[in-house]
């Protein structure tokens, strides 16, 4: 005789009343949120985080952590993508700080959306004309 079903409480239907495509635990197949939304970055490990860092105890829906997830991923494919092209075009292959810096002062949303200094990125090469036209009069007018 089979064990008779267990009643629980709240909004659960009744226990005869199982659909009968059920599939047992060793048949599913586990697929995490970052699979679900076609992403590499971790939708669970950033919904902890902004769970974490709200003040007041606030819920936070699960397609924020899946935007969230998206934006970020998003960013760092550009970003990845500009540097490596940096570096291409300095023939080497490792990406550097310096690359990274070439490809976000390079870019101009990037640019104003990352304000922060680069450690080990240096400066943009830059000189200014009236630099470079100064040597030019200076030396014709010696020759005269």
């Amino acid at each position: 005789m089979p064990p008779s079903p267990k009643k629980t409480g709240g909004k659960a239907k009744a226990a005869n009343t199982a659909p009968a495509d059920v599939t047992t635990p060793q048949q599913r197949v586990l697929q995490t949120r970052s699979q679900k939304a076609g992403l590499q970055f971790p939708v669970g490990r950033i919904h902890r985080y902004l769970k974490q860092r709200t003040q007041h105890n606030v819920r936070i829906g699960a397609k924020a952590a899946v935007y969230t997830s998206a934006i970020l991923e998003y960013l760092t494919a550009e970003v990845l993508e500009l540097a490596g092209n940096a570096s291409k075009d300095l023939r080497v292959k490792r990406i550097t700080p310096r690359h990274l810096q070439l490809a976000i002062r390079g870019d101009e949303e990037l640019d104003t959306l990352v304000r922060a200094t680069i450690a080990g990125g240096g400066v943009l090469p830059f000189i200014h004309k009236s630099l470079t036209q100064g040597k030019k009069k200076g030396a014709a007018e010696g020759q005269q």
